[in-house]
């Protein structure tokens, strides 16, 4: 038995209950994002003064961004669309320089028929 009592004995605690007080998981899903704040809307962010918004999986530059940016931006769009219609004129000249190849790789084949049975009959002439 000690000598002051029992020093160690916790009073046992209420158990807890179980029904929220709140009446929000009553409502419908709206009512809830609106009471809640659920509705977030699209992430922002500002990097080096320039304004982007998350919309359809990319990031996109907002319009209210700098004027230098959109300069820029222009002329990349510029530059972009030159060398994309160099890069198409380059595909059909190697069309073309294909389609030539073929046909005189054609000609060439016909010519060394022609060759090989002009052989054979002046073979057989003799």
């Amino acid at each position: 038995m000690p000598l002051f009592g029992n020093t160690f004995s916790p009073k046992k605690t209420p158990p807890r209950k179980s029904a929220s007080l709140s009446n929000l998981h009553s409502l419908d899903r709206s009512t809830r994002e609106i009471e809640l704040g659920l509705d977030y809307g699209t992430p922002n962010m500002n990097l080096t003064g320039q304004s982007l918004k998350f919309e359809n999986g990319q990031w996109i530059a907002e319009l209210g961004s700098s004027s230098g940016d959109r300069r820029e931006t222009q002329r990349l769009r510029k530059r972009n669309q030159q060398l994309e219609e160099e890069n198409n004129l380059l595909r059909l000249k190697v069309d073309i320089l294909l389609d030539m190849l073929s046909e005189t790789t054609a000609e060439s084949h016909l010519m060394e028929k022609e060759l090989e049975d002009l052989k054979i009959h002046n073979r057989r002439r003799k």
